[in-house]
């Protein structure tokens, strides 16, 4: 509701509207922001924003989670990798993760210290170096699983069955789109 204040009185409605000259039309271009779009309303150019906050907090908020198990951020994925499949090149990992070599290399070094990995020749070439989990390594699977479901349910707050399944296709859907080699 229109309200048009001066000191004294208030007007209200339509006397509001018909005192300050204000039409319909220029309610309807200030609901507009300054690129003629409608408030609310987005475009193609908004999604890399918005899904890189979104994944920054996102990623902010699995630290946290982790924290408590001594890993930082990024070394869960090396974790679930070995997890899945134990004794990877530090090139293959770097691959798999989408990171240059060189993190992999500090990341690898980092962890051992930690005590998460242990790097060893490869059988049947000793020039090859494989990473593997060690006991700690294996245990810490489980933390991350409990991290990353935590994790899901506080981003999924709010949304329901329906929108979570369209947001993980959608969000699919973009990751295709954004690979290497796709139009």
């Amino acid at each position: 509701m229109d309200v048009l204040r001066i000191p004294g009185r208030h007007l209200h409605g339509k006397a509001a509207t018909a005192k300050t000259g204000e039409s319909m039309s220029k309610k309807k271009a200030e609901k507009k922001n300054k690129t003629g779009k409608k408030k609310g309303a987005y475009e193609a150019v908004d999604i890399a924003p918005a899904i890189t906050q979104a994944a920054r907090s996102m990623r902010t908020a699995l630290s946290h989670m982790l924290s408590e198990s001594g890993l930082y951020a990024g070394q869960d994925g090396v974790i679930m990798l070995l997890a899945e499949e134990d004794g990877l090149t530090p090139g293959h990992l770097a691959d798999k993760l989408g990171v240059k070599a060189p993190t992999m290399t500090r990341t690898i070094g980092r962890m051992e210290a930690q005590g998460f990995l242990e790097r060893r020749s490869d059988d049947s070439d000793g020039r090859l170096a494989k990473v593997h989990l060690t006991e700690l390594g294996r245990k810490s699977v489980e933390q991350i699983e409990r991290s990353t479901a935590g994790c899901g349910a506080l981003a999924a707050k709010g949304l329901s069955d329906k929108e979570v399944k369209t947001l993980i296709k959608l969000l699919r859907t973009v990751d295709e789109n954004l690979q290497p080699g796709e139009d």
